[in-house]
């Protein structure tokens, strides 16, 4: 089993970002990956991603899911 992100931007259209922000190519585990986007979600938005699908194995899992923080209401 692999995990990765895949990125988005506002138009839910796929984003490339330099590698030093893409981070690793997979995770083996899905807490893992979930720790890196906690970990590193403001880089991203940054870069211009604006949402990410969870992958494993080239099936999503979750997503599209913000990076945006929330505003409490």
């Amino acid at each position: 089993m692999t995990f990765n992100w895949q990125f988005l931007d506002e138009n839910l259209c796929f984003v490339t970002v330099p590698e030093d922000v893409a981070g690793p190519p997979g995770f083996h585990a899905q807490a893992d990956a979930e720790t890196w986007i906690g970990e590193e979600w403001e880089a991203l938005l940054d870069a211009g991603v604006e949402s990410v699908n969870l992958v494993n194995d080239g099936a999503i899992v979750y997503g599209p899911m913000s990076l945006r923080p929330t505003n409490p209401a």
